[in-house]
């Protein structure tokens, strides 16, 4: 039987499982740029109809954009309808969204709905749930718990948080999230960064799943993670509230760890020295020339010595101390090999003391 659209609220359409799919109407690029969790892209026009259309509405009229939009609309949406709907049964319930819940999600949603599915279009679009997610990234940090590992580049605190997460506990990696290492050196060779969008929305759906009654461990991170921010209100938090704990490593492990997360650096040595150009202005050309004729000359070793005791030791040093007044006081952890074995094994002695709560008794860190 026909039916109209219902409208949902960004509220009811995040909530529970009323829906059996969130379809994006937008063009490819808008979504992209970022969408809500889950959704699959159902463009009513494509980048390059959508900008036809917009051309149209400025140098013609805005009934001429209108006819071509509905023409271009009605052909995308048939396709769809034969490509989508031949498993779905007579119970399956769409919902559909589109900027600002307007008029390609408006003409998808009443087909959908005529065809006889119970078919939802959210109330104010992908604009409202950009407004709901960034609302909750001011609210979402302020119950949780943060044990925040703090350590010198190389010292593991990655590697740590990952081992933890492997342990069981909750973990928000934040690097993970933002494709990037957190240096200047710290993109993931293929493997671009998300848009500053894309990067809010991951950082808004883990902060939901995860359990204020639990600690949460995170690294220590700086404003930006490669080119993206780091939501304020999260940072402010972790800064303030956090339970730092300091990563002891030795040297020697420290530059192991490097090597191995910089591995296909040192496979481009002339790509590395790019990289090392954005450093001129900090740390002085003459330094920086010597670290470029070191990666030219394959000194991996010697040239990780001099990145970390040169430039980087210094610089977080004075980052941490400025953003955790206790550093000085804060539980120690030492890391000897840096293996996967030793990672596992303090991994799940920490566990272990965060789920006694960390708030009561604080953490004994093993030597």
């Amino acid at each position: 039987m026909a039916q109209s659209p219902q409208p949902v609220s960004i509220e009811d359409a995040l909530a529970g499982d009323a829906f059996d799919a969130l379809i994006d109407a937008r063009s490819p690029a808008e979504f992209a740029e970022d969408h809500l969790p889950g959704a699959l892209n159902w463009p009513v026009l494509d980048d390059a109809q959508r900008a036809r259309v917009g051309t149209l509405y400025v140098q013609d009229s805005p009934l001429a954009a209108r006819k071509l939009g509905a023409t271009l609309a009605c052909r995308n949406i048939a396709a769809h309808l034969e490509a989508q709907l031949a498993d779905k049964p007579r119970e399956w319930r769409p919902l559909v969204y589109c900027w600002r819940g307007g008029q390609r999600s408006g003409s998808l949603a009443l087909v959908l709905a005529q065809v006889g599915f119970r078919t939802g279009q959210l109330r104010g679009g992908y604009k409202a749930f950009r407004a709901h997610v960034r609302t909750q990234l001011q609210t979402l940090p302020a119950p949780l718990r943060f044990v925040v590992l703090c350590g010198r580049t190389g010292s593991g605190k990655t590697r740590l948080l990952q081992a933890l997460r492997a342990a069981g506990a909750q973990v928000l990696d934040l690097e993970g999230l933002a494709h990037h290492r957190g240096s200047v050196l710290g993109a993931l060779p293929g493997l671009p960064q998300p848009t500053q969008k894309q990067f809010d929305t991951r950082v808004w759906h883990a902060l939901q799943s995860l359990d204020p009654a639990r600690a949460v461990f995170v690294e220590s991170e700086s404003a930006k993670i490669g080119r993206l921010s780091v939501p304020p209100a999260l940072l402010a938090h972790m800064h303030d509230k956090g339970q730092p704990l300091r990563l002891r490593t030795a040297d020697a492990a420290r530059a192991e760890l490097l090597l191995a997360d910089y591995a296909q650096s040192t496979l481009a040595p002339e790509a590395l020295c790019t990289l090392l150009e954005g450093l001129r202005a900090l740390r002085g050309g003459e330094r920086v020339e010597r670290w470029q004729a070191l990666a030219r000359a394959r000194q991996w070793p010697q040239l990780v010595a001099a990145l970390l005791h040169e430039h980087y030791d210094p610089l977080y040093e004075r980052s941490m101390q400025r953003s955790y007044a206790g550093l000085a006081q804060a539980p120690q952890l030492q890391v000897e090999r840096g293996d996967d074995a030793e990672f596992a094994a303090l991994a799940a002695t920490l566990r272990a003391q965060a789920e006694a709560g960390i708030e009561d008794h604080g953490l004994d860190c093993p030597a």
